[in-house]
């Protein structure tokens, strides 16, 4: 112990004392307990009597090097009269209570750096369990920009073999002679129809490598760790459909996908973790709704907060499950299906955002997830 413990009987004398309340005493006195420090010597004048009549003493004894100690004087009368000090190193309890300042902010940077971990890791598997979808997304606007690649060749060649015939008409001694060459020429080339073709056809190939761009970017800034990103005004919006980009593959088959968002103002957040929560619950309720189904996506601003609510149509969540949805591993999918750690994650995110996710769900009806969320943090967080 700490404390130094000492029992003394009613005429005084020492009946235990503690080794803390040896060490005590003969740092602090002129003698020690093995050398005539009696009670009366231990505590001040007025101690005894007062605990006698009050049952407790209690003060601080200051010492000329420097040291203090708080004294606790408890005096009873039951199994005949005795008296308890306890007396504390005030020194020594504030280097102890450092220590544990030390410890305690020690154990949270590890706690800190494991939960960045943890939720890098969860973004990555994340981004793993959808690869297939990713790559069918890049590989579906890669595979038409490559056709129309073989396309613009061919008419490239057609073009050049008509430039080709333009050049023997300019060169010939009689070029309006040469005029029904070039008509022929046009004509077997189908240069019209090139002509029509090929704006649309580099559209189309813009627009592909346009939604490749947006896909890798979006899975760089989802997959962004907590130590490259700070806190940030953003557009909750933007990041809505930087997340749908990332997951679509995995909702277009069986979600009919509603939208009603309202005016946001930007808000201050890590905008990497908070679509990393809009990614969980929405994939949630892509795999709630089964074979066929609604998942509606709506937001609103309400004072100094912000909502964005996504309900799906699936058969709800029983009420027993309901109360469990948020705890590590934790999960009704199948093996293989689901970490347990999703819903979790989202929880402790939008905690650290000083926000809160609440959940309505009806069995045969549907679930609604509603994240709420501060438009600015509060100054001592920031």
């Amino acid at each position: 112990m700490l404390e130094g413990v000492l029992l003394y009987g009613a005429d005084g004398t020492l009946l235990y004392a503690n080794p803390a309340a040896h060490a005590m005493c003969k740092a602090c006195y002129p003698r020690d307990l093995e050398h005539g420090l009696t009670l009366e010597l231990l505590v001040p004048r007025d101690a005894l009597p007062q605990a006698r009549s009050q049952g407790h003493w209690g003060g601080h004894l200051s010492f000329g090097q420097g040291s203090m100690l708080l004294v606790h004087l408890y005096f009873t009368e039951e199994g005949g009269d005795h008296y308890l000090v306890l007396m504390q190193d005030l020194q020594r309890i504030r280097a102890y209570e450092q220590e544990l300042l030390r410890r305690h902010a020690e154990l949270n940077v590890r706690l800190t750096a494991a939960q960045e971990k943890l939720l890098q890791a969860e973004k990555l598997a994340s981004i793993g369990q959808l690869a297939a979808g990713v790559a069918h997304e890049i590989n579906n606007p890669i595979g038409y920009v490559h056709s129309n690649l073989g396309s613009l060749q061919e008419y490239l060649h057609s073009l050049f073999a008509l430039i080709d015939a333009y050049e023997r008409a300019l060169r010939s001694p009689d070029p309006k002679a040469m005029l029904p060459e070039i008509d022929q020429t046009r004509s077997r080339l189908d240069i019209d129809f090139i002509s029509r073709d090929l704006p649309q056809l580099m559209t189309e190939s813009r627009e592909g490598i346009e939604r490749v761009t947006r896909i890798v970017r979006d899975l760089k800034d989802f997959s962004r760790s907590e130590r490259d990103e700070s806190w940030k005004l953003a557009d909750v919006h933007a990041g809505l459909e930087s997340t749908l980009n990332i997951i679509w593959n995995e909702l277009k088959y069986n979600t009919t996908l509603e939208k009603d968002y309202g005016t946001l103002p930007p808000v201050e957040c890590l905008p990497s973790e908070l679509n990393q929560v809009f990614m969980n619950i929405l994939i949630n309720a892509g795999q709630a709704i089964g074979e066929r189904g609604r998942v509606r996506l709506s937001t609103g601003h309400e004072g100094d907060e912000v909502w964005i609510e996504i309900a799906d149509s699936g058969p709800g969540i029983p009420a027993e499950s309901l109360q469990k949805i948020f705890d590590p591993f934790f999960t009704t999918k199948p093996v293989g299906k689901g970490t347990g750690l999703g819903l979790s994650i989202s929880y402790g995110i939008v905690a650290k955002h000083h926000g809160r996710i609440d959940v309505a769900s009806t069995l045969g009806e549907g679930s609604r997830f509603r994240i709420v969320l501060p438009v600015r943090q509060p100054k001592a967080a920031a």
